[in-house]
């Protein structure tokens, strides 16, 4: 312990001793008549040699400070939009102490909105807009765009490639004023080049429709936009890298070619990904949840009802941790502009991921005496496709229609081979231990079509229209195979036993889709103050779903399943096929009223809706229509040009889709079976969010702060039915349940000098309720997450940054009471040497625990990576040799608590491997 203190005092100490001796200047920047003024701009320019030392940015007292070393003279230049600059000189003497300065602007009528100063500062603020000069925070060691990001003040980027600005996220991405891949934050992060970046703006209260600015909440609209060096406009750009290695005797590559291209008319951006070291360029869940851009049907309209997607529940990688991880990726997007009334856009992205996980699994179930060891080694293969197409006309300022067409196919295939033991005590008292071997297989090819048409047009100053139409057409045909030594569920499968030695059951399922959105916005803008909002629309819905449950016998032969066997305590019959159609329909009539007053904007709104479900099948229809009225609020307090607290609260009526209709059984897995309910009934979501923002160019503080409340009453809840491992589960309601959260989060960030320090932390309490055996459950939940992080960010010395991470997980659900807590500390290094050489590395140590004595479920590992690169100055060659899990970790733990079972689960990760890149630049 002794060494690890020595080891972080030197880590801290050292960049310390790097800052050179200085002063501080403080003061204020006022008008003439003695107003402070809020977002002036002071730089230092050293004036023998030319270079911007130091600069600040006043806060809403008009304050300053600046950082200036001894011994030198500075030309200090402070300077507001719309009045006249000022220029001093001022020398700081070797034994110069802190002092202050005062300066007053005057008017200056002559001044142009466009300022010079905008493009010397480091930071500038006008407006809703930030814009960052990247050379002022970068050290030439940053590759892609989220290394950049990472050092600007006020701006984070998450280990999942979302960038979040003031603790919201970043939901558009631009390049030039055009879209990047649909605005998607992840891919742009992970691929545009660092070294084609000059400025970053932050676009705060982004609406893509001029028309529609200001009129409705666009406070949680965060767009970014990327400005390129002059040597990258009209010009291809990007660069190319390609890399071999060897890792536990396999062969290991890369190839990744990055290619861009950018003018005044349009934009090629072609991005590609191939590669066996574990690298995920574009997962399962990126691929279902790309839609980009802020659209959004009625989000405050209080309807939850959506189209589930296909996919198999595929499990996901840990930090793309797996057994074994192939990755063919590639990706072009293409923006043009014909004409100035036309603007098209498109992009297509393939992937094909091959994943293999081993998995080792200990799941003790809560409903008495049974736990269940599951050894698993699955193969999982992604193949997605999807292309889009974009168009938008603005014949006027006055008319813009946009057109968007999206599709999607995919194939989703995993074949896995388990054995599964339960142990259990009899009836007799006897200890019994089962084991059944189990070969699983799925498939499933969903396709979708997903369409879009806008309109917005302007009557006048004061009668602003919005119309909307979506449509979605979505197929799928999941099929389930499992092969088992054990007959499962036998008192309600009637599989044929006799000369069977092993069980091969089989499940086909279809699902087709059609759901149409339609809405028209009327806006009347009564003045720059306030607006009257009225929304008028509907969404239909259709789907059919058909399933089906088959046994196929030794000898070629197939045993097809209309009923299963009579519940032996009920009597009751349930249907082992599925033949249902679904409707759901919701017509609505909203208002919302705008308005300001002082520092102050409320937003109440009022929605009344007109429900309708209607669900066919068994042969008996069973329809349920009901009238309800959902409120909405929304409150601004904006103390200052970037400090406000928001509030928001709204009712929400949520519908499940068909798949919690359907009443005939269905397989998740071996031991799971699913049925729906006809009559299901909708829940209601109460939720409310106060968010506080604060961020300050005066001291390069961020503060993030919220807490959260929700209430959901009649919930849809998963009631579970138990036999051994064995669950069959049907979703519930009208069982006068209220389930309650309670979460609370707070980010703090502070950069001074060359150092930033970061803290945040994460809470959540929740209070479940379920039915399990038909009995009622209750489990309350507290999960808690807290990391802090000191970093440095020298142009020449020696960078670090150390950090710890806490976690932990408690469960109590009045059967057992179980916490889990992983503690991690975590250290970097980029360290540059001779003439072109870095060398980075990247260390985490994982402790993990689970307070049940007797489980000894506790697990310690860590994660090496380093890297070595060499570039001359001035080369377009750079090479690398990349070494990743130096510490040759086998297994990483896992856990998850939920109402049925308390599960702890191994993954077995990649080995050590070392590999060898060259990258060209273009």
């Amino acid at each position: 312990m002794r060494l690890k203190t020595i080891i972080l005092a030197l880590l801290f100490a050292m960049p310390m001793g790097l800052f050179a001796q200085s002063i501080e200047l403080r003061g204020t920047v006022k008008d003439s008549i003695g107003n402070p003024l809020e977002l002036a701009n002071i730089i230092a320019t050293n004036k023998a040699e030319g270079t911007l030392e130091s600069y600040g940015i006043t806060d809403a007292q008009g304050r300053y400070k600046l950082e200036l070393a001894v011994n030198t003279t500075y030309e200090l230049k402070v300077s507001f939009l719309g009045l006249k600059s000022e220029i001093v000189d001022y020398t700081v003497s070797e034994n110069a102490q802190d002092d202050t300065k005062d300066f007053i602007l005057i008017s200056d009528p002559n001044q142009l909105d466009n300022v010079e100063l905008v493009y010397e500062m480091p930071v500038s603020v006008k407006g809703d807009t930030i814009v960052y000069n990247t050379d002022s925070f970068t050290n030439g060691n940053e590759k892609k765009l989220g290394d950049v990001l990472k050092k600007l003040p006020g701006v984070e980027v998450t280990d999942d490639g979302e960038i979040e600005v003031d603790g919201q996220t970043v939901s558009k991405v631009m390049i030039e004023g055009k879209d990047f891949f649909d605005g998607d934050s992840k891919l742009a992060t992970q691929n545009i080049p660092a070294d084609a970046l000059k400025k970053v703006e932050v676009l705060k209260n982004y609406n893509e429709v001029s028309q529609m600015r200001g009129l409705g909440n666009d406070q949680d609209n965060i767009a970014i936009n990327l400005k390129l060096k002059e040597g990258k406009k009209n010009f291809w750009f990007g660069d190319i890298t390609t890399g071999v290695g060897e890792g536990d005797d396999e062969f290991r590559y890369t190839v990744k070619p990055k290619l861009f291209y950018y003018s005044p008319k349009g934009s090629i951006n072609v991005i590609g990904n191939f590669n066996n070291t574990g690298e995920v360029p574009f997962t399962f869940r990126d691929y279902f949840n790309f839609t980009g851009g802020f659209r959004g049907f009625n989000r405050r309209g209080g309807t939850s009802f959506n189209i589930s997607d296909g996919g198999l529940g595929f499990l996901t990688t840990q930090n793309n941790r797996a057994n074994e991880i192939e990755s063919d990726f590639i990706g072009a997007n293409f923006t043009y502009s014909p004409s100035k009334t036309w603007d098209i856009s498109g992009f297509t992205i393939l992937n094909d991921g091959r994943t293999n996980f081993i998995n080792n699994s200990l799941n003790t179930f809560i409903n008495g005496g049974v736990s269940q060891e599951f050894n698993e080694e699955s193969d999982q293969r992604n193949q997605l496709g999807m292309v889009k197409f974009s168009a938008v006309h603005k014949p006027s300022t006055n008319l813009q229609v946009d057109y968007d067409i999206l599709a999607k196919l995919s194939k989703q295939t995993e074949f896995s081979d388990g054995t599964s033991i339960e142990r259990f005590t009899d009836a007799d008292g006897n200890f019994v231990e089962q084991v059944d071997n189990v070969d699983q297989s799925k498939e499933n090819s969903p396709f979708s079509i997903n369409q879009n048409l806008n309109v917005y047009y302007t009557l006048d100053e004061n009668n602003i229209f919005a119309a909307t139409v979506q449509h979605l057409f979505q197929e799928e045909d999941p099929f389930y195979n499992a092969l088992v030594s054990q007959q499962p569920f036998q008192s309600v499968l009637p599989l044929t036993t006799e000369g069977q030695d092993l069980f091969n059951v089989n499940q086909d399922k279809t699902i087709r889709s059609n759901k149409l959105d339609a809405k028209i916005d009327y806006y009347y803008v009564i003045n720059n103050k306030s607006n009257i909002n009225l929304t008028f629309g509907s969404t239909l819905s259709r789907q059919d779903f058909n399933s089906n449950i088959f046994q196929l016998l030794e000898g070629n032969g197939r045993e097809d399943f209309e009923n299963s066997l009579p519940d032996p305590d009920t009597g009751e019959v349930a249907s082992l096929g599925n033949d249902v159609q679904f409707n759901f329909s919701d017509w609505f009539l909203g208002a919302h009223y705008k308005f300001k007053t002082g520092i102050y904007t409320f937003t109440p709104g009022l929605t009344l809706h007109r429900y309708g479900i209607k669900s066919d099948q068994a042969g008996l229809i069973t329809e349920d229509n009901q009238w309800l009225v959902l409120p909405d609020f929304f409150a601004i307090a904006q103390f200052a040009q970037s400090k406000r607290l928001q509030l928001n609260y709204q009712v929400t009526a949520q519908y499940t889709d068909v798949s919690n209709y359907a009443e005939g059984l269905v397989f998740n897995n071996f031991n799971r079976l699913f049925r729906g309910n006809r009559n299901l009934e909708n829940a209601l979501f109460h939720n409310v969010n106060l968010n506080y923002f604060s961020f300050s160019m005066f001291n390069f503080t961020s503060i993030f702060g919220g807490v959260n409340y929700s209430r959901r009453i009649d919930p849809v809840k998963t009631a579970g039915i138990f036999q051994g491992i064995d669950q069959i589960s049907s979703p519930i309601n009208n069982t006068n349940f209220v389930d309650e959260t309670y979460g609370g989060n707070a980010r703090f960030s502070k950069t001074f000098k060359k150092m930033k320090w970061n803290v945040r932390g994460n809470v959540s309490w929740s209070d479940l309720n379920n039915v399990i055996n038909g009995q009622d459950r209750n489990t309350k939940n507290f999960t808690q997450n807290y990391q802090t992080s000191l970093e440095t960010n020298f142009k020449e010395a020696p960078n670090f940054e150390v950090g710890y991470n806490y976690t932990s997980t408690r469960s109590d659900n009045g059967f057992t009471d179980r916490t889990f807590i992983t503690n991690r500390p975590f250290a970097n290094m980029e360290i540059n040497f001779l003439k072109g050489f870095t060398f980075t590395a990247d260390w985490s140590y994982f402790d993990y625990d689970d307070n049940d004595d007797s489980t000894d479920l506790s697990n310690t590992y860590q994660f090496l990576e380093t890297n070595l690169y060499y570039q001359k100055p001035e080369s377009k060659w750079e090479f690398r040799v990349q070494a990743t899990n130096l510490l040759d970790v086998d297994v990483i733990s896992n856990n998850s608590v939920n109402d049925i079972l308390i599960s702890n689960t191994e993954y077995f990760v990649q080995p050590r491997y070392v590999i060898f890149t060259v990258k060209y630049n273009l």
